[in-house]
């Protein structure tokens, strides 16, 4: 009764841990195809995570179904292993996303952002040309800077953008131009161009954009990530308890099989003796 319970309750984990890979794989999913942020960088852990979740959920299945304990070992040891590489995805997520955030800009309610605000292996991402090259294109694509083509002065000065339509849709606040001319010392107001196609997407505060947005998707996905790993240590710690008690039943079955073999050896063993001991009298 209790191993039949064991491996009703090591099923039960499983389709849980099954579900856990859900949105995982959903939030990996949605942070490369989001046009928001338009970078494929920071889901593909995610991803991977959430795939080796998936499978050792079916293994785990399938160890509680044909009740192979062998099976059930292997998926506690995995189990334990994604635990810990979901926590250095987090610590990792969280060490590379920790600057940033922007500067604000004095009587504006927006703010602007700068490349060297971020970590160093989050600007290596944006600055390799064929990456960024399909980054742009995504955000051309998106049409987030059609959403402020019509804005007035007034507009700038009391509503917030985003910060791709910060970074990405108009010039530097601290540029100025005169009869065409840019005047600044920033280099983004030499890269600003009216065409729609082009506008501000090769300067560097267009990137510094994208790493923002990023930052802040990545920020959330931490958040389910940390709920999702207490749930794993939970699921594991059950896990191994109903592990144990499926072993301690096998070990019990079968040292219950080798008692009666034994017992009944020694019936015939006794009952050939007493024959021979009424045959010699």
């Amino acid at each position: 009764m209790r191993c039949r319970f064991s491996i009703a309750v090591i099923g039960y984990l499983n389709l849980l841990t099954l579900l856990a890979s859900i949105p995982i794989i959903a939030g990996g999913l949605w942070l490369a195809k989001t046009t928001s942020t338009c970078q494929t960088f920071l889901q593909k852990p995610l991803l991977i995570i959430g795939f080796i979740i998936l499978f050792v959920s079916i293994m785990g299945f399938v160890g509680a179904c044909f009740n192979l304990v062998w099976a059930l070992r292997i998926y506690i040891v995995i189990l334990i292993l994604l635990v810990v590489a979901l926590l250095v995805v987090i610590a990792f997520g969280s060490a590379v996303t920790c600057r940033g955030g922007g500067v604000e800009v004095p009587g504006k309610v927006y703010r602007e952002y700068t490349l060297d605000t971020y970590s160093g292996w989050m600007r290596k991402q944006v600055m390799d040309l064929s990456t960024w090259q399909a980054i742009k294109d995504c955000l051309v694509e998106s049409k987030a800077c059609m959403k402020i083509a019509t804005w007035t002065p007034m507009d700038y000065m009391q509503r917030d953008l985003t910060p791709v339509q910060s970074g990405c849709c108009k010039p530097p606040t601290s540029c100025s131009y005169r009869e065409g001319m840019a005047r600044g010392q920033d280099e983004d107001c030499y890269r600003w161009n009216n065409a729609e196609s082009l506008l501000c997407y090769d300067c560097t505060s267009c990137r510094a954009a994208v790493l923002e947005e990023a930052r802040r998707e990545w920020h959330k996905l931490n958040i389910a990530n940390i709920v999702v790993c207490v749930f794993l240590v939970g699921v594991c710690s059950i896990g191994y308890c109903a592990f144990r008690n499926t072993r301690r039943e096998v070990a019990e079955r079968r040292h219950g099989l080798m008692s009666r073999v034994f017992s009944q050896w020694d019936y015939w063993s006794r009952k050939r003796y007493n024959r021979r001991y009424h045959l010699c009298w």
